[in-house]
C-alpha cells in the first residue's frame, strides 16, 4: 500500500492542533513554536504533493479510497487535480506566515482588560482550519467534502469572536460586542448556506445512489444517470448558494466586512485568502462537474451577480474610513472577477479564475498583514489617523505600496496575469459584461492609491512620528510574499502548466469550446 500522502497533508495540522492546545498554559512560547514547526512540516508535505502531481496524468491523482459509512454509500475518497494542488500549496504556504504575523496577537491582555486569552487555543484553531481546508480541496466524496466544508466554521467562529483586533476607538467592551456580532453573523450566514447544501446533497444521493464525485460525473457523461432538467437545476442552486455565501458573492457578502474588520490581521487573511477560496474552488469542482447543464442555464444570472460584486465592492472600498473594511470590500470585488471567470465558460476565463484564487491569496496576505503591522503600531484602523508614514518607516511603506499595487493588478505583479485572462475569457463570449467589468480596474486604482496617499504621504502626524519600521520577524513574513508577487507576475508558467489540464477537463464537462475570434475576411 502506497503512503497516504493526501491524508498525511491534512492529518499533520489536525494532530498539530491537538498537540498545540495541550501545551501547558505557562508554556505559551513553546506552543507558538510547535504550531510554526507543524505548519512548516505541512508545507513540506504540500510541496511533495505538488512535485508528485503530473499535470499530464489522470484527472485525479494520489487517490485514496476506503469504506466509511457503507450503508449510505459514503466513502473516504481523496484525490487532487491541478486546481486542487495549486490551492493546497497556497494554503500550506500562507499558514506559516499567518502564524508568524500573529505571534503576539493572543498574548495575555493588559491588566484590567476583559480576560486572559489562551495563546495555545489561538494557534491550535489556525492549524485546525488549515486541516479542514486542505481536506476540502482533496475530498472527492460529496458527503466528505460537506462535512469539512461546514466543520471549518467552528474554529473560524472562535478565531473571530474570541481573538479580535485590539485596535478599537470605542473601548474593549464595545469591541467585544462587535466581535461577537461579527462572529455570529459569519456563522449564521454560512450555516444557512450549508443547510441548503445539505438538502441538495441528500437530493443528489436520492438521484445517484452514492456520493462519489467521480462515479456520478462518469454516469452523467455516459448517460447512465438520468436527471431531469428541473431536478438538476434545483440541486445546482442548493450547492451554488452555499458556495456563493462562502465566496462571497453579492448579495450574500455582508458578513465579510464585519468579520475582517473585527478579526486580527492574520485571521482576516485566513478568512479571505484561504477559507473563502473553498467556495470558488467548489464551484469549479462540484457545480460545473455534477450539474453541467444547470451551470450553463444559470450562467447569465451568475455573471450579472459577479459584475455587481466587482463594481459594488470597488465603489464601497473607495468610500471606506476603516483600513480593514476597505480591503474587505476590495476582496469582494476580486471574488467577483474569479466567479466571472469561472462562469464565462472559456479556458482563458477559468485558467484566469484559478490563477486569481492563488494570486489574490498572496496579494491580499501581503497587503493585509502589512496593514496589521501598521495598525498594531498606531492602535487605530482609521485611515484618517495616519499620514507621512513613508518618512518614518520607509520599508513598511514600500511593502504596503507593493501589496496595494498588486491589489490593483499592476502589470508585472501576479494578479495582473489572472485578471487579464479573466477579462479576455469573458470578453470572448460576453463582450458587454467584459467591458463593464473593466470599470472595476479603474476603481481599484482609485481606492488603492487614495489609501496609500492618505496613510503614507503628506506631513508626518505626531502620533506616527516615532513609529518603528518593520522588524526582522515582520520582514520574514512580508519579503517572501512580495518576492512571489513579482516572480509569478513575470513568470506565471509554473502555475499555468499545473492548472490548464484541469481547466480543459472542466470545459469538457460542460461541453463548451472557446469561441473563435471573428476576423473580417480579407478583400
Amino acid at each position: 500500500m502506497s503512503f497516504p500522502l493526501l491524508t498525511a497533508t491534512a492529518a499533520l495540522p489536525a494532530l498539530g492542533a491537538i498537540a498545540t492546545a495541550a501545551v501547558p498554559a505557562a508554556r505559551r512560547t513553546a506552543a507558538k513554536w510547535l504550531a510554526l514547526l507543524v505548519s512548516l512540516a505541512t508545507l513540506a508535505l504540500a510541496i511533495t504533493v505538488l512535485v508528485r502531481f503530473d499535470p499530464d496524468g489522470g484527472r485525479y491523482q494520489l487517490t485514496e479510497s476506503h469504506a466509511w459509512i457503507a450503508d449510505f454509500g459514503v466513502r473516504y475518497e481523496l484525490g487532487v487535480d491541478g486546481i486542487g494542488v495549486a490551492l493546497i500549496a497556497l494554503t500550506a504556504l500562507l499558514i506559516p506566515f499567518i502564524i508568524l504575523a500573529g505571534w503576539h496577537d493572543a498574548d495575555p491582555l493588559e491588566t484590567g482588560s476583559r480576560r486572559w486569552r489562551p495563546t495555545q487555543g489561538f494557534f491550535a484553531l489556525i492549524l485546525a482550519v488549515e486541516a479542514m481546508v486542505i481536506l476540502s480541496f482533496e475530498a472527492t466524496d460529496v458527503f466528505l467534502f460537506y462535512i469539512f466544508f461546514e466543520a471549518m466554521l467552528i474554529p473560524m467562529y472562535f478565531l473571530i469572536g474570541g481573538f479580535g483586533d485590539r485596535a478599537h476607538e470605542h473601548g474593549e467592551q464595545v469591541a467585544s460586542t462587535q466581535r461577537s456580532y461579527a462572529a455570529v453573523k459569519f456563522l449564521l450566514y454560512n450555516l444557512a448556506g450549508g443547510l441548503i447544501m445539505l438538502a441538495a446533497v441528500i437530493g443528489l444521493y436520492v438521484v445517484a445512489g452514492n456520493f462519489s464525485l467521480t462515479e456520478i460525473a462518469e454516469a452523467r457523461a455516459n448517460g447512465s444517470l438520468e436527471m431531469s432538467a428541473s431536478t438538476e437545476r434545483w440541486l445546482f442552486l442548493g450547492f451554488f448558494f452555499a458556495f456563493a455565501v462562502k465566496a462571497p458573492l453579492w448579495p450574500l457578502h455582508t458578513w465579510l466586512p464585519n468579520a475582517m474588520q473585527e478579526s486580527t490581521a492574520p485571521v482576516a487573511v485566513l478568512i479571505t485568502a484561504v477559507v473563502d477560496k473553498v467556495g470558488t474552488f467548489a464551484m469549479l469542482r462540484f457545480c460545473l462537474q455534477l450539474f453541467p447543464e444547470a451551470s450553463k442555464w444559470a450562467t447569465p444570472a451568475i455573471l450579472v451577480l459577479a459584475l455587481i460584486s466587482i463594481v459594488y465592492g470597488a465603489l464601497l472600498a473607495v468610500g471606506q474610513r476603516d483600513m480593514k473594511r476597505l480591503i474587505a470590500y476590495a476582496s469582494i470585488s476580486h471574488f467577483g472577477f474569479i466567479i466571472m471567470g469561472i462562469f464565462a465558460m472559456t479556458s482563458q476565463g477559468q485558467s484566469g479564475a484559478t490563477l486569481y484564487m492563488v494570486n489574490h491569496g498572496i496579494s491580499t496576505a501581503a497587503l493585509m498583514l502589512v496593514a496589521g503591522f501598521l495598525i498594531s503600531r498606531r492602535g487605530s484602523r482609521l485611515i484618517a489617523d495616519y499620514g507621512g508614514v513613508q518618512k518614518v518607516a520607509p520599508v513598511l511603506a514600500g511593502t504596503f505600496l507593493i501589496g496595494g499595487l498588486a491589489t490593483l493588478s499592476l502589470p508585472g505583479l501576479a494578479p495582473f496575469v489572472s485578471e487579464f485572462l479573466v477579462l479576455v475569457g469573458t470578453f470572448a463570449r460576453y463582450p458587454v459584461i467584459g467591458i463593464i467589468a473593466t470599470f472595476g480596474i479603474v476603481l481599484a486604482a482609485l481606492y488603492t492609491l487614495v489609501l496609500y496617499q492618505r496613510t503614507m504621504t503628506g506631513p508626518v502626524k505626531p502620533e506616527v512620528s516615532a513609529m518603528p519600521d518593520l522588524r526582522v520577524r515582520e520582514l520574514v513574513v512580508v519579503a517572501p510574499l512580495v518576492a512571489l508577487l513579482i516572480f509569478l507576475g513575470v513568470y506565471p508558467k509554473p502555475l499555468t502548466d499545473i492548472v490548464n489540464p484541469a481547466v480543459k477537463q472542466t470545459m469538457s464537462d460542460v461541453q463548451k469550446q472557446d469561441p473563435r475570434p471573428e476576423v473580417e475576411a480579407a478583400k
